[in-house]
């Protein structure tokens, strides 16, 4: 369970304090799927062992990442990694990137955003000519490095026609559309996947390990928006919803989690 750091993972003579190579160890180890949900890290004493730093250094990096929600501690047992996978609600339409912010570091990788014509299922479900130009992006949303969620989004020129001029690393599709393009109605649809080649490789994971692939499309003043594929890799999110029943009924949560 302790496992061994690799010797590269420290450098006490390095400009990061240990304290924070510490940190950085632990959450890639976790984000990395290495340590999995309710997996018990190394002991302070191993940690010790293994980083070359000072008993306090060690103690205070894993004071840190448990306050931030990283790491639970269990009396008598030892220290375990927590459950951080972020809650999906198919009744709301949250950004990215806030949700990122909550947990750590956001960054944005663009790999696409350009004028092409789609694939004619695509142009029927945006309801737009076969043979019109939309707007493509491609993009890995990534949480303290380690990608979290990926976005392929068709948008509807008409719908906002300056979306291209947008520096999405900087503004997420979703906030640019929700201001340009205000919401009148959302279709979520949500379905458990295997990653195909692409999802694999942008997302950083092997062909086995499950996905929660949300659909979503929007539509605004009265035409459809975009049509965007939103994958998470499952480790990483849980599907939590809250409603009211109908009148007479009692009124309580009723969740859903998916592992």
């Amino acid at each position: 369970m302790s496992g061994q750091a690799p010797a590269a993972a420290f450098d006490a003579a390095g400009p990061t304090p240990l304290y924070q190579q510490v940190k950085d160890y632990v959450r890639r180890s976790i984000l990395t799927g290495a340590w999995p949900v309710d997996h018990r890290i190394p002991s302070e004493n191993e940690l010790v062992r293994l980083s070359g730093a000072s008993r306090m250094t060690v103690h205070r990096a894993l004071r840190e990442l448990k306050d931030d929600g990283w790491l639970h501690r269990v009396q008598g047992q030892g220290t375990f990694v927590a459950d951080r996978r972020a809650r999906l609600d198919l009744l709301e339409i949250r950004n990215i990137a806030d949700v990122i912010r909550r947990r750590g570091a956001y960054g944005c990788d663009v790999i696409l955003h350009e004028r092409a014509r789609p694939a004619a299922e695509i142009a029927e479900e945006l309801e737009t000519a076969p043979q019109a130009d939309l707007f493509h992006s491609r993009l890995v949303h990534r949480l303290d490095g380690a990608p979290f969620q990926l976005e392929d989004r068709w948008v509807n020129p008409a719908a906002a026609p300056d979306y291209l001029g947008v520096d999405l690393t900087r503004q997420t599709p979703n906030e640019y559309l929700m201001r340009a393009a205000p919401l009148s109605e959302v279709e979520h649809r949500l379905e458990a996947v295997l990653p195909g080649p692409v999802e694999q490789k942008l997302l950083g994971i092997g062909p086995h390990q499950p996905c929660l692939l949300l659909h979503r499309r929007t539509w605004s003043g009265g035409r459809v928006a975009s049509r965007a594929w939103l994958t998470h890799p499952g480790d990483r999110f849980y599907l939590s919803t809250r409603f009211a029943h109908d009148e007479g009924l009692p009124r309580s949560p009723q969740p859903e989690h998916l592992p």
